[in-house]
């Protein structure tokens, strides 16, 4: 079963991604690089919970 998530940057901490994973598959937290839009950079994004 997919489990919806939210993704904020480790910079600013503000949430700028949501997306869905298996948490069976995948029980670690995500951390994925991704452009914010607040930082104008590419930064890591990490799991947060909705």
């Amino acid at each position: 079963m997919r489990t919806p998530i939210g993704l904020a940057c480790t910079n600013c901490k503000r949430r700028n991604y949501s997306t869905s994973k298996d948490k069976k598959a995948h029980p670690e937290r995500m951390e994925i690089k991704k452009f914010c839009k607040f930082c104008a950079a590419h930064t890591i994004h990490k799991e947060t919970k909705n």
